[in-house]
């Protein structure tokens, strides 16, 4: 019989000399499990977000078997539960409006289960954060392993990214630079094996914030999907996570907040998302540990983009992988004095130990700190009358010439009223407009999708124009560009300064200075707050209403209100 003595959560499941282990036990055998699995190992659980809906991690199923491989070896007893899984490419509205009930999903599969450590299969956008969100509010022993990017997309001759060449190819079929033929044969050649997109989109990013948070093991960022060292480093994951158990190394020895210091510098080195401001907010908030919007501008400001990568630049995250991949750039940032080398990894050393001696084979890919891509690589985080509680813009993605930049406003409503009306020809509209969009935030859409980089109109693209302000309370995807304040707090639909902007008015941004500032007067201001109402919620039923209720605004990482908190390690209760 399994020892009685073991400190283990799975012991209060099989551990037990009475019914209640007879019975856990009996009906885990129909599988065919073997006795000596019951005598105490860890058991691993294996949260597995597959799913052929979402395509990112549509290869999961191989992935997790060679993660058990790995348990075995080690001496747990891996066991593989599946998980809602968030698939950006097909999900509607967005699989940002489910990334917290992904989350409640994990917390209360672990919470609920005999689990003594837990491996999270993250790949796809929101998988990522939702996993280590929900394990985070359980505290156990947890490592993630991402899936990784695709292979490089080919296009005759030319390398295309996933996302970033879609945008690009739409504009140049609006302005009448490319065939509609010319763009529906490049389909196949941007997503031509398993795995993410493969530009330093939000999927690229996240994995590279598992890696900088130490939560996943050094190179989890980078490898190609397809490439078999995946399949190695999941093996390894296996059995590392085993360990874990016996050392009892919890989430919360690694998610400190020198971790998360390290993340946001790591971000801005690598041109990362800035969605991943959002999503690591939220962790933090889940963690227990003090973090806030300004810590991303303070901590992001003077860090360079050192990786030449789409959407900022030319490369994808093969390349990377093959120049070094993240451990290069923790170097660089650890050599700068950027970098908490003291902060714990899930491979039970400290991040520095891990990358101090990291090569890197190109510069070209991966700069050196003194020779940067971009002078400019962290989120910039916006304030004034427009965003009293912030706007974030990715200094790396836009034009250098609109970083100073004071224009009329071409208002849209909400995005039904932006698709009707941005194609127009009678638009009033030139490239020194700046143009907005309302109602597109956490409430307002609901899920505040990726909608803030949005397409100029044809007009404007047909005088080889490619980029102006816009701004918005909605995110925009990883993969995209431009010069594009997003996530303006509060939003529209929360009564936020937004909601009032007119067509005519003046917007004024200052990058270097911080500053989002609509020029209208204070008692005009208040006239239109009078005269405003809240849109309706989008729901009376199920989810959607429940998360219209408690979400959070994008400052606070727009998780739920009631999830905010270090919970603590889950406590079986016993079955009666």
């Amino acid at each position: 019989m399994p020892d009685e003595g073991r400190k283990r959560r799975s012991t209060e499941w099989f551990g037990k000399a009475d019914k209640d282990g007879f019975a856990h036990r009996s009906w885990m055998k129909n599988q065919g499990l073997p006795q000596h699995l019951f005598d105490g190992r860890p058991v691993i659980g294996i949260c597995n977000t597959w799913s052929e809906l979402t395509p990112c991690n549509a290869h999961f199923r191989v992935i997790a078997e060679r993660v058990k491989r790995g348990v075995y070896e080690a001496g747990g007893f891996p066991l593989e539960f599946p998980v809602m899984s968030l698939g950006e490419t097909l999900m509607r509205p967005t699989t940002m409006m489910f990334r917290n009930l992904a989350s409640m999903d994990v917390e209360e599969s672990i919470r609920a289960n005999p689990i003594d450590g837990v491996v999270l299969l993250v790949g796809c956008d929101k998988t990522t954060p939702a996993l280590l969100m929900g394990a985070a509010s359980c505290d156990l022993p947890a490592i993630a392993l991402s899936g990784g990017p695709m292979l490089n997309g080919r296009y005759r001759g030319e390398q295309i990214g996933s996302g970033t060449h879609v945008w690009k190819f739409d504009a140049m079929v609006k302005a009448g630079e490319m065939s509609m033929q010319d763009f529906m044969d490049a389909e196949a050649s941007m997503s031509r094996s398993i795995g993410h997109c493969m530009t330093m989109g939000t999927a690229s990013t996240m994995a590279s914030m598992v890696e900088a948070l130490g939560m996943g093991l050094p190179t989890n960022a980078a490898i190609p999907a397809a490439d078999s060292r995946r399949n190695t480093l999941a093996h390894l994951v296996g059995r590392r996570i085993v360990e874990m158990v016996e050392e009892d190394l919890r989430m919360s020895k690694v998610l400190t907040r020198g971790a998360f210091e390290n993340a946001v510098r790591a971000n801005g080195a690598i041109g990362g998302s800035t969605n991943a401001v959002i999503h690591l907010l939220a962790l933090a908030g889940r963690m227990g540990v003090h973090f806030t919007l300004d810590d991303w501008d303070r901590l992001g400001r003077n860090v360079p983009c050192l990786v030449n990568l789409m959407p900022s630049g030319q490369y994808l995250m093969e390349d990377f992988y093959y120049a070094g991949g993240l451990p290069a750039v923790l170097r660089e940032l650890g050599e700068q004095g950027l970098l908490d080398k003291g902060a714990m990894t899930v491979n039970g050393r400290a991040i520095w130990d891990n990358v101090a001696d990291a090569p890197c084979y190109e510069r070209e890919v991966i700069h050196a700190f003194d020779q940067p891509f971009k002078p400019h690589g962290g989120i910039a985080v916006l304030r004034g009358n427009l965003a009293p509680s912030g706007a974030v813009l990715k200094p790396s993605a836009a034009s250098p010439e609109l970083m100073t930049h004071r224009g009329r406003a071409v208002v849209f409503e909400d995005i039904d009223h932006y698709r009707a009306r941005v194609d127009d020809p009678d638009l009033d509209i030139d490239p020194s407009c700046v143009m907005v969009l309302k109602n597109c935030g956490p409430k307002g859409y609901p899920g505040m999708a990726e909608v803030g980089n949005m397409a100029l109109p044809q007009k404007i693209l047909k005088q080889g124009v490619t980029d102006m302000v816009r701004i918005s309370d909605a995110r925009m995807s990883g993969t995209a560009y431009g010069t594009v304040v997003l996530h303006v707090t509060p939003e529209a639909a929360a009564g936020g300064p937004l909601a009032l902007v007119q067509d005519g008015d003046m917007i004024a941004l200052d990058v270097e200075g911080r500053s989002l500032q609509l020029d209208v007067g204070e008692e005009e201001l208040a006239r239109r707050r009078d005269a405003w109402s809240a849109p309706p919620p989008p729901s009376a039923r199920g989810w959607a209403q429940l998360y219209h209720r408690h979400v959070n605004q994008a400052d606070l990482g727009c998780d739920l209100d009631f999830l905010v908190g270090s919970s603590g390690a889950p406590v079986p209760r016993e079955n009666h």
